[in-house]
Protein backbone atom coordinates (compact mmCIF):
# COMPACT_ATOMS: atom_id res chain seq x y z
CA UNK A 1 0.00 0.00 0.00
CA UNK A 2 2.82 2.28 0.91
CA UNK A 3 4.50 1.78 -2.53
CA UNK A 4 1.26 2.64 -4.36
CA UNK A 5 1.00 5.91 -2.43
CA UNK A 6 4.58 6.84 -3.38
CA UNK A 7 3.91 6.14 -7.10
CA UNK A 8 0.66 8.12 -7.05
CA UNK A 9 2.42 10.98 -5.23
CA UNK A 10 5.24 10.95 -7.83
CA UNK A 11 2.82 10.99 -10.75
CA UNK A 12 0.90 13.86 -9.14
CA UNK A 13 4.14 15.80 -8.70
CA UNK A 14 5.02 15.28 -12.37
CA UNK A 15 1.59 16.49 -13.47
CA UNK A 16 1.95 19.61 -11.35
CA UNK A 17 5.42 20.31 -12.77
CA UNK A 18 4.18 19.87 -16.35
CA UNK A 19 1.19 22.16 -15.71
CA UNK A 20 3.46 24.81 -14.20
CA UNK A 21 5.88 24.67 -17.18
CA UNK A 22 3.02 24.94 -19.69
CA UNK A 23 1.63 27.99 -17.86
CA UNK A 24 5.07 29.65 -17.76
CA UNK A 25 5.78 28.90 -21.45
CA UNK A 26 2.39 30.33 -22.52
CA UNK A 27 3.05 33.54 -20.61
CA UNK A 28 6.47 33.91 -22.23
CA UNK A 29 5.25 33.63 -25.84
CA UNK A 30 3.89 37.19 -26.30
CA UNK A 31 7.28 38.74 -25.53
CA UNK A 32 9.13 36.41 -27.90
CA UNK A 33 6.62 36.45 -30.77
CA UNK A 34 7.71 36.99 -34.34
CA UNK A 35 6.71 40.30 -36.00
CA UNK A 36 3.56 40.19 -38.11
CA UNK A 37 3.76 40.46 -41.89
CA UNK A 38 2.28 43.97 -41.67
CA UNK A 39 5.03 45.11 -39.29
CA UNK A 40 7.72 43.61 -41.54
CA UNK A 41 6.22 45.33 -44.61
CA UNK A 42 6.06 48.68 -42.80
CA UNK A 43 9.71 48.43 -41.71
CA UNK A 44 10.80 47.42 -45.21
CA UNK A 45 8.97 50.37 -46.75
CA UNK A 46 10.74 52.75 -44.40
CA UNK A 47 14.17 51.37 -45.30
CA UNK A 48 13.48 51.41 -49.05
CA UNK A 49 12.18 54.97 -48.87
CA UNK A 50 15.34 56.13 -47.13
CA UNK A 51 17.70 54.35 -49.50
CA UNK A 52 15.68 55.33 -52.59
CA UNK A 53 16.23 59.08 -52.17
CA UNK A 54 20.00 58.99 -52.62
CA UNK A 55 19.96 56.45 -55.44
CA UNK A 56 17.77 58.45 -57.83
CA UNK A 57 18.13 61.55 -59.99
CA UNK A 58 15.50 63.86 -61.43
CA UNK A 59 15.73 64.88 -65.10
CA UNK A 60 13.58 66.96 -67.46
CA UNK A 61 13.34 65.54 -70.98
CA UNK A 62 12.00 67.75 -73.77
CA UNK A 63 11.62 67.77 -77.52
CA UNK A 64 10.92 64.87 -79.85
CA UNK A 65 9.79 62.23 -77.34
CA UNK A 66 6.31 60.77 -76.90
CA UNK A 67 5.87 61.84 -73.25
CA UNK A 68 8.11 64.83 -72.44
CA UNK A 69 8.31 65.76 -68.78
CA UNK A 70 10.12 65.24 -65.48
CA UNK A 71 11.30 61.73 -64.64
CA UNK A 72 13.01 60.09 -61.66
CA UNK A 73 15.66 57.62 -62.78
CA UNK A 74 18.31 55.56 -61.04
CA UNK A 75 21.65 57.26 -60.50
CA UNK A 76 23.99 56.37 -63.35
CA UNK A 77 21.21 56.18 -65.96
CA UNK A 78 22.02 57.14 -69.55
CA UNK A 79 20.28 59.38 -72.09
CA UNK A 80 18.93 56.26 -73.81
CA UNK A 81 17.10 55.27 -70.60
CA UNK A 82 15.62 58.76 -70.26
CA UNK A 83 14.21 58.53 -73.79
CA UNK A 84 12.77 55.09 -73.00
CA UNK A 85 11.16 56.44 -69.81
CA UNK A 86 9.57 59.21 -71.85
CA UNK A 87 7.84 56.73 -74.13
CA UNK A 88 10.57 56.59 -76.76
CA UNK A 89 11.51 59.07 -79.47
CA UNK A 90 9.02 60.26 -82.08
CA UNK A 91 9.25 59.66 -85.84
CA UNK A 92 10.48 63.24 -86.18
CA UNK A 93 13.44 62.88 -83.80
CA UNK A 94 17.05 63.28 -84.94
CA UNK A 95 19.01 60.97 -82.64
CA UNK A 96 22.19 61.43 -84.68
CA UNK A 97 22.79 64.64 -82.70
CA UNK A 98 22.37 62.94 -79.32
CA UNK A 99 24.91 60.95 -77.32
CA UNK A 100 22.65 58.13 -76.11
CA UNK A 101 25.40 56.71 -73.88
CA UNK A 102 25.98 59.91 -71.88
CA UNK A 103 25.46 59.53 -68.12
CA UNK A 104 22.73 61.76 -66.71
CA UNK A 105 23.05 64.11 -63.74
CA UNK A 106 20.45 65.30 -61.25
CA UNK A 107 18.38 68.29 -62.46
CA UNK A 108 19.59 67.85 -66.02
CA UNK A 109 17.55 68.95 -69.04
CA UNK A 110 17.71 66.53 -71.98
CA UNK A 111 16.65 68.04 -75.30
CA UNK A 112 15.86 65.60 -78.10
CA UNK A 113 15.98 67.51 -81.41
CA UNK A 114 13.56 67.17 -84.30
CA UNK A 115 14.77 66.56 -87.84
CA UNK A 116 16.24 69.79 -89.20
CA UNK A 117 16.64 71.30 -85.72
CA UNK A 118 20.24 72.22 -84.82
CA UNK A 119 21.31 71.94 -81.19
CA UNK A 120 24.31 73.55 -79.50
CA UNK A 121 27.27 71.22 -79.06
CA UNK A 122 26.72 70.62 -75.36
CA UNK A 123 23.08 69.62 -75.81
CA UNK A 124 23.98 67.43 -78.77
CA UNK A 125 26.34 65.59 -76.43
CA UNK A 126 23.27 64.49 -74.52
CA UNK A 127 23.41 67.41 -72.17
CA UNK A 128 21.26 70.03 -70.63
CA UNK A 129 20.33 73.50 -71.54
CA UNK A 130 23.75 74.96 -71.40
CA UNK A 131 22.48 77.08 -74.28
CA UNK A 132 24.48 80.00 -75.50
CA UNK A 133 22.19 82.35 -77.36
CA UNK A 134 19.36 84.80 -76.81
CA UNK A 135 19.55 84.90 -73.04
CA UNK A 136 19.45 81.14 -72.54
CA UNK A 137 21.26 80.04 -69.41
CA UNK A 138 24.60 78.29 -69.68
CA UNK A 139 24.89 75.16 -67.57
CA UNK A 140 28.31 75.13 -65.91
CA UNK A 141 28.21 71.34 -65.61
CA UNK A 142 27.56 70.68 -69.30
CA UNK A 143 28.90 73.64 -71.27
CA UNK A 144 31.80 73.23 -73.68
CA UNK A 145 34.77 75.58 -73.72
CA UNK A 146 33.21 77.40 -76.69
CA UNK A 147 29.89 77.82 -74.84
CA UNK A 148 31.65 79.27 -71.78
CA UNK A 149 33.57 81.76 -73.93
CA UNK A 150 30.24 83.22 -75.08
CA UNK A 151 29.62 84.50 -71.55
CA UNK A 152 30.48 88.20 -71.23
CA UNK A 153 33.91 88.57 -69.63
CA UNK A 154 34.91 84.91 -70.00
CA UNK A 155 37.81 84.35 -72.38
CA UNK A 156 39.73 81.22 -73.26
CA UNK A 157 41.80 81.13 -70.05
CA UNK A 158 38.81 81.58 -67.74
CA UNK A 159 36.84 78.98 -69.68
CA UNK A 160 39.70 76.52 -69.22
CA UNK A 161 39.79 77.27 -65.47
CA UNK A 162 36.04 76.57 -65.23
CA UNK A 163 36.46 73.24 -67.01
CA UNK A 164 39.44 72.34 -64.81
CA UNK A 165 37.49 73.15 -61.62
CA UNK A 166 34.51 71.13 -62.90
CA UNK A 167 36.68 68.06 -63.53
CA UNK A 168 38.49 68.29 -60.19
CA UNK A 169 35.37 68.79 -58.06
CA UNK A 170 32.87 66.63 -59.94
CA UNK A 171 30.81 69.58 -61.15
CA UNK A 172 29.31 72.79 -59.77
CA UNK A 173 26.68 72.77 -57.02
CA UNK A 174 25.95 76.47 -57.47
CA UNK A 175 27.12 79.36 -59.70
CA UNK A 176 28.67 80.76 -56.49
CA UNK A 177 31.28 78.00 -56.75
CA UNK A 178 32.92 80.19 -59.42
CA UNK A 179 34.23 82.32 -56.55
CA UNK A 180 36.62 79.47 -55.76
CA UNK A 181 38.32 80.03 -59.12
CA UNK A 182 40.97 82.71 -59.42
CA UNK A 183 39.71 85.63 -61.49
CA UNK A 184 36.07 85.33 -60.39
CA UNK A 185 35.25 87.75 -57.58
CA UNK A 186 31.92 88.43 -55.89
CA UNK A 187 30.98 91.23 -58.29
CA UNK A 188 31.87 89.22 -61.39
CA UNK A 189 29.84 86.21 -60.25
CA UNK A 190 26.90 88.45 -59.31
CA UNK A 191 26.84 89.85 -62.86
CA UNK A 192 27.03 86.40 -64.46
CA UNK A 193 24.51 84.62 -62.20
CA UNK A 194 21.49 85.41 -64.38
CA UNK A 195 23.14 83.64 -67.33
CA UNK A 196 24.30 80.57 -65.41
CA UNK A 197 22.71 77.32 -64.30
CA UNK A 198 23.91 74.07 -62.71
Amino acid sequence: MHIHQVIIGGVAALVLLFAGYTHWHTNQQPTDRLPTSREVAKKTQGVSAQSGDSSKICIDIKGAVNRPGVYHLLKGSRVEEAIRAAGGSTDQSDLNQVNLAKELMDQQIVQIPKLGEQLTSNVAAGGADAGSTDGEKINLNNATKEDLMKIDGVGEKKAEKILEYRNQHGGFKSPDDLKNISGFGDKTVAKLKDRLAV
